[in-house]
């Protein structure tokens, strides 16, 4: 056997391996254009609005109700006069009525008929419910509604007397009178004039109700409310859910956020473009 000599012996610590591999060939850089143009000049998600609105049919025939009659409308202006003379000079002061919720015609024709039994005519002259007339829009169909303008109130117009204040205090379905409660206050003329005004337009639309022009009414969404989640059924992004956001019955569109590429992005869209998820 051969002998290796001591200076020759096997050292650890001077073996160095090279493990580097082979340099590769450089590659020029690849510049990949991301450009969506106005798109992506947007800061935030928050900025971006996309627009899958459709036009409407007789979309100009909706707005609120009266939208055709302002002030200036001289058959509005001589119903308001007509409504403002009989506010003065009937007798007896206008109190309001608190009510369940639901309750409001209830407790009107309860207040009407315990006026009669109790023979307290001489006193509680009135009693009204303020409405309005509106198109309510479900699944796509419009309808005519009258509708409670004020809900949970009732208008009573009466002399306020120990007994007249029992009696309609008293009415089932009465939580009791609006302001003081053993003494209420009656409403300022103003008040009560505001409370009836749209009642009183929905007869000057109706009595014009063959006229294209005064066949507007007011728009009212009943099937959707902020927050609820929807389903896009038409344009680029139907089948996706979407929240609502804002409500604009008027034009009969809305706002909601829909996520894009995890982001929360706001469209605007008509309501013939959404359905309830």
């Amino acid at each position: 056997m051969t002998q290796v000599p001591n200076d020759t012996m096997f050292d650890p610590e001077a073996i160095q391996i090279d493990l580097s591999l082979p340099d590769e060939p450089e590659r020029p850089e690849v510049e990949i254009d991301l450009d969506f143009g106005d798109f992506a000049s947007s800061s935030s998600a928050d900025d971006i609005q996309i627009d899958l609105s459709v036009p409407d049919e007789d979309q100009t025939s909706v707005g609120p109700a009266g939208a055709d009659l302002d002030d200036e409308d001289p058959e509005v202006q001589a119903a308001l006069a007509t409504l403002r003379e009989e506010l003065a000079s009937r007798p007896g002061g206008w109190y309001v009525v608190h009510t369940y919720s639901g309750m409001e015609n209830r407790v009107k024709q309860n207040i009407d008929f315990r006026v009669k039994t109790m023979n307290m005519e001489e006193y509680i002259f009135e009693t009204v419910v303020p409405t309005e007339d509106a198109v309510e829009i479900r699944n796509g169909a419009r309808k005519t509604v009258t509708r409670v303008f004020t809900p949970g109130y009732v208008l009573v117009r009466m002399e306020m007397t120990d007994d007249s204040w029992s009696a309609v205090r008293h009415t089932p379905s009465v939580t009791g009178f609006v302001g003081h409660a053993n003494s209420p206050v009656p409403l300022d003329p103003s008040e009560v004039e505001r409370m009836l005004t749209p009642s009183v337009v929905a007869k000057v639309v109706a009595a014009h109700a063959d006229s294209p022009a005064r066949r507007r009414r007011k728009v009212e969404v009943v099937d959707y409310r902020v927050g609820d989640n929807i389903e896009i059924i038409d344009g680029p992004f139907a089948s996706m859910h979407a929240t609502i956001t804002e409500i604009n019955p008027r034009n009969q569109r809305l706002r909601a956020n829909v996520e894009i590429m995890g982001r929360e992005t706001p469209l605007d869209l008509a309501f013939t473009q959404i359905q309830k998820a």
